[in-house]
């Protein structure tokens, strides 16, 4: 593997790959925090699943509980989604430069068909 790919935590992409997970951060990006409750209320998932995806979120980091009576208020970790997004650009600049490469590739193929 390249070291581009070395940096990459396969946890936490696992846990971005999820439209769920990525909506439930968007929600709590735009609101500041939420609970299952607040969340399911937004979501076409039961509370239960909400709870289970942020547990998903929680273990890699991208949000952070606080208890608020019976439930947790859970906010996204800045830090955690700043080097999310760093990984993601390390890896698109490893995409861009591969896809570069093949289309010098392919042309000089039909370059050389073309003679």
């Amino acid at each position: 593997m390249s070291s581009a790919g070395a940096d990459v935590d396969d946890a936490l992409w696992s846990a971005i790959g999820d439209p769920t997970r990525r909506r439930m951060l968007d929600l709590l990006l735009v609101a500041g925090d939420g609970t299952a409750t607040t969340l399911g209320q937004q979501l076409p998932v039961s509370r239960q699943a909400v709870a289970k995806h942020l547990t998903v979120l929680d273990r890699v980091g991208l949000v952070r509980s606080t208890p608020a009576g019976r439930e947790r208020r859970y906010r996204v970790d800045d830090e955690q989604l700043a080097r999310a997004v760093a990984q993601l650009s390390t890896v698109g600049s490893a995409w861009d430069a591969r896809l570069r490469r093949i289309k010098r590739i392919a042309e000089a193929v039909q370059r050389t068909q073309q003679d």
